[in-house]
């Protein structure tokens, strides 16, 4: 019987991950991303899957972001009616990071339609809110490191990945093939998260490249943090800071709660602004599994912060010109409360619009890292005076080097190791410094492109 593996994508970019594994009669798709960043690429969310949904009988996802679970409530929209596998930690996140996806993008198509910078007559969402509550009951969570039956000939299980809470490389084993998907590795040193499982053996191995062409700096990230924040504040403004509701967040607060502590920072007020953001600090302090945190300091960080939840609450920000910390989602500021605070906050030189973290091409993040002067939100140009600055250490993705330090923990190598999850020059310069440095046969995956693994 043929076993086949199909990019659907995550191939030739970072977003959008979905890998359909075929076995028999038997389809299980590994991720269900959405595509985000360039245009072209978010089109492909509206695009009909090339097989139907309804004829996928499971998902596993390796973790919660929305570039990797995201395009589930759309797939039971239009038929999928399997179990979507996953940890606990994932199903948590993915209670909260749906229905916000829904409520975002019902809440853009009607700023859209009413202010009338779009196209399409009239836009519309990809997906509700309603239609992702929907999708929840799919979400069937497991424990780390156990064998899980997904359909009659093909199983699976969770590793910790450790780069957000839950995530996982997920092993799976088919017509007696091991075939294992990284997933988004997470840094070996990070503080709050545990570092990867080393994995053993694989016949086949699909790696993320998303560092797969760079290093991370060596600089201490609580010493470039505080930089940052004791010239801006010097000089009269705000801290802005875009950043991932999920992790980036709560990784802020902790680095921030030990630079108040120890007094290496003004204690100025510090605002988290994002509804999804407080539900996932909330998760954060209730699952420690792959948390190098214990409970106390998880609610110690999380306790820094001042919560605004509602949108009154969060217009007020705007109106309040004292030295502050605001950190607001989304990260690389494609939606979400944080572009009404880059509209007020760009304008000024005296403030800092902080990224924290990877940015794709054709994101508001990586236009303003490039050195804009203005951009484009909600069908208007603003000015961009502000400070523009990122953390890159402080990126949840291992980088190049570590990637490398992890693929040193297999025996043998893979028959084949497919790299996705990365822009073109990341991910073949990742394949060229492992075929140079480790003799492994390796091949950059290529959207939708199907590959036999018997």
């Amino acid at each position: 019987m043929t076993l086949t593996l199909q990019f659907l994508g995550g191939a030739g970019t970072v977003t959008g991950s979905k890998f359909l594994l075929s076995f028999k009669d038997q389809r299980v798709l590994i991720d269900c991303g959405l595509f985000q960043g360039y245009k072209q690429l978010r089109l492909r969310n509206w695009k009909k899957l090339p097989v139907d949904p309804a004829s996928i009988d499971a998902v596993i996802l390796t973790h919660a972001h929305i570039d990797h679970s995201g395009y589930v409530p759309a797939m039971v929209a239009s038929g999928f009616d399997g179990a979507v596998h996953c940890t606990d930690g994932t199903k948590a996140l993915c209670e909260i990071l749906w229905l916000d996806s829904g409520h975002l993008q019902e809440r853009e198509a009607k700023a859209a339609n009413r202010g009338g910078y779009t196209r399409h007559k009239p836009a519309r969402p990809l997906y509700d809110k309603k239609q992702a509550e929907k999708a929840l009951p799919r979400l069937t969570p497991h424990p780390f490191n156990n064998w899980v039956e997904i359909t009659p000939d093909i199983r699976a299980r969770f590793h910790v990945a450790g780069h957000i809470l839950g995530a996982a490389v997920v092993e799976i084993e088919a017509s007696s093939k091991r075939i294992v998907f990284s997933g988004d590795l997470g840094r070996l040193d990070n503080p709050i998260m545990q570092p990867p499982a080393a994995i053993r053996h694989a016949d086949y191995l699909l790696l993320e490249s998303t560092y797969g062409n760079r290093t991370h700096p060596d600089t201490d990230p609580e010493t470039a943090l505080a930089d940052v924040i004791n010239r801006t504040i010097k000089r009269g403004g705000s801290v802005i800071i875009p950043s991932f509701a999920v992790g980036r967040a709560q990784a802020l607060l902790f680095h921030l709660n030990n630079l108040i502590t120890d007094q290496r920072v003004p204690d100025v007020p510090v605002y988290l602004d994002s509804p999804m953001a407080i539900d996932a600090s909330d998760i954060f302090c209730r699952f420690t599994d792959g948390l190098n945190l214990t409970p106390q300091q998880a609610r110690a960080a999380c306790g820094l912060a001042t919560f605004t939840r509602s949108t009154a609450d969060s217009k007020a920000l705007d109106r309040d010109h004292e030295p502050k910390i605001l950190i607001s989602a989304s990260g690389m500021a494609t939606g979400g409360r944080i572009l009404y605070h880059i509209k007020e906050y760009a304008r000024d030189p005296r403030n800092t619009i902080l990224f924290a973290g990877f940015q794709a091409g054709g994101t508001r993040g990586a236009h303003m890292l490039e050195g804009v002067t203005e951009i484009k939100i909600h069908g208007k140009y603003h000015p961009v005076r502000a400070e523009v600055a990122n953390l890159h250490m402080l990126s949840a993705h291992a980088d190049a080097d570590e990637i490398m330090a992890w693929l040193d923990g297999f025996e043998t190598p893979p028959r084949e190791t497919f790299i996705v999850h990365g822009e073109p020059d990341a991910a073949d310069t990742l394949r060229h410094r492992i075929e140079e440095e480790k003799s492994w046969s390796v091949t950059v995956a290529e959207h939708n492109e199907v590959v036999d693994l018997s």
